[in-house]
């Protein structure tokens, strides 16, 4: 039993009405709850409540035990002076106002069903089970999980636009900046995403534009600042990319990162670091003002088309720079592509039109109703309680659910939860 638990019990009223009287035994009429306050202060505020023939308005405070009253010391705090009913599981104690007078108080023990009670319990209580509500979650019906996916993803994309607005304050609200070190870190995937952020981070901007005119100096820029052309290599294309950073560095007072940050171990080649600058390199001298472009796209196709740029012909040929392979395109694929676009594009877009006030919140569902879902452990996991990923949408909503619901036991919260507690 926690606080939690009683909060949830008070905000839904899922407690009985028959003999709903004060431990004084005084009628007690509830018209308001009050909102839930998850800040510092009473639990509710703004209550309406009808004590025998008197109406009051005021905070509710919720506790295990009466005498938590006094172990908080809130008889010492003037935000609790104004609480009119004192909620409780046990009464062990009277606490009284700054009058003297007891607080009326409720006292829920004798007053929740015992079906409540079990419900609670499994979902808080089966340390067996992957996610709470295991053997229940399957049971839910279609319309409450639709609509909360819809606010799980909306919850997801909030937190990503938040954290790509730290990032933006930093380069002055310079959309194409930041769409330059997202996409470089994405470009990095989970291994190598740290150690790309810090590449695209590590060159002022400006220089980046200038450069990226020249697919042969951009690419000297970036393999240069990843630290891939300080030792010597036999092929006249290393040679030239050095012979051009060192100029550059030079030029713009350049330090580059150390190479050893980039990992290859057991990846796959076309995920190679070499690989995926490349790319970043052709994708980002193809397109110049690049995120101007992608503002525009609203279909998923239009995103393939944009992406689908081919790397320098020295890279069809090579995985590094120092052995030739056999030939291949390493094209960016679909599936990749679809990465950018969950975890880049459409939390810049949604940042960029929250800024002019016109959120198309459609625009993003139509897009990732048409992506394949997202290919993880959380997933699959999911998918053997019969919680099955159709589209990237559903992917990113369970990822939501489970790792900032489920994960920190937020089920009083989750509206799988509350309904399995009212069942």
């Amino acid at each position: 039993m926690n606080e939690d638990f009683l909060q949830y019990v008070w905000k839904y009223k899922m407690f009985s009405k028959v003999n709903f009287k004060t431990s004084d035994n005084e009628r007690l009429t509830i018209l308001k709850p009050g909102l839930h306050n998850k800040n510092a202060g009473p639990d509710f505020l703004s209550a309406h409540l009808k004590i025998e023939d008197q109406i009051w308005i005021g905070n509710v405070e919720i506790h295990l035990k009466a005498s938590d009253w006094y172990v908080h010391h809130h008889e010492a705090d003037v935000n609790y002076d104004a609480v009119i009913l004192h909620v409780v599981w046990e009464n062990d104690a009277t606490v009284f106002m700054k009058n003297s007078k007891p607080i009326p108080t409720l006292v829920l023990k004798d007053l929740v069903a015992e079906s409540v009670l079990n419900n609670y319990r499994k979902l808080f209580f089966t340390p067996t089970s992957w996610i709470p509500c295991n053997n229940g979650i399957a049971t839910i019906d279609i319309f409450t999980f639709s609509n909360w996916k819809e606010r799980l993803f909306f919850e997801r994309l909030e937190r990503k636009s938040g954290e790509i607005g730290v990032l933006l304050q930093q380069e002055n609200n310079n959309f194409e900046a930041i769409l330059f070190q997202l996409l470089a870190k994405n470009f990095g995937l989970k291994i190598n995403g740290d150690p790309f952020l810090r590449l695209a981070q590590s060159i002022d901007f400006s220089v980046v534009q200038k450069m990226s005119f020249n697919e042969n100096e951009f690419a000297a820029l970036l393999f240069g600042q990843a630290g891939f052309l300080e030792e010597e290599v036999e092929n006249e294309y290393h040679q030239q990319l050095k012979k051009e950073y060192t100029y550059l560095r030079h030029k713009h007072n350049l330090e580059p990162i150390a190479k050893e940050q980039f990992s290859f171990f057991r990846m796959r080649p076309n995920n190679f670091p070499t690989i995926r600058i490349a790319q970043l390199v052709s994708l980002f001298h193809k397109h110049q003002n690049l995120f101007s472009k992608l503002i525009t796209l609203h279909r998923l196709k239009d995103f393939y088309e944009l992406f689908a740029v081919e790397v320098d012909p020295f890279w069809k040929t090579h995985y590094n720079f120092e052995s030739v392979s056999k030939t291949s395109p390493k094209k960016l694929t679909n599936s990749f592509v679809d990465l950018l676009i969950i975890n880049t594009i459409i939390p810049l877009k949604f940042l960029y039109q929250k800024s002019k006030g016109e959120v198309d919140e459609e625009s993003f569902l139509e897009i990732l109703k048409k992506m394949k879902p997202e290919k993880n452990n959380i997933i699959s996991k999911f998918s053997e309680i019969k919680i099955k990923a159709k589209n990237a949408f559903d992917s990113q909503a369970l990822l939501e659910l489970k790792n900032n619901y489920c994960a920190p036991k937020r089920c009083l919260e989750c509206a799988i939860g509350v309904q399995l507690l009212r069942k």
